[in-house]
């Protein structure tokens, strides 16, 4: 199952410009899911990221976060759009070997999986 972030590792990635290293380099590949739970595309990604993570077996991680139902919602979301450049949800940032390898916002399963790098 994808892993929800925390209120600590989301307000560490606003302070420090990205997620914590133990994050990013949690697995060989790592996706992190920044999104609001309103969000139709989310729902449809929401569908589907339990399988794709069955389906990478243990060389993968997902992360999530639902900003918009967080208390550090303004915050979160200055952050994501200025730092991250990105105003449109679900945005997602892929990590191989702790660094950023790709990003994307809506996307299929198949395109999920391939940015992620177990296709």
């Amino acid at each position: 199952m994808p892993i929800k972030l925390t209120e600590t590792e989301c307000r560490d990635a606003v302070s420090n410009g990205d997620f914590a290293e133990s994050i990013r380099a949690g697995a060989p590949s790592v996706a992190i899911v920044l999104t609001q739970s309103w969000c139709p595309q989310w729902r449809f990604m929401q569908s589907y990221l339990a399988d794709a993570e069955a389906h990478s077996g243990e060389r993968t991680k997902i992360y999530y976060v639902e900003y918009d139902r967080e208390s550090f919602y303004r915050d979160f979301m200055t952050f994501k759009e200025d730092v991250f450049e990105n105003r449109e949800i679900p945005y997602v940032r892929y990590y191989r070997g702790g660094k950023l390898h790709a990003e994307s916002n809506y996307i299929s399963k198949q395109g999920f999986l391939s940015k992620l790098g177990v296709e």
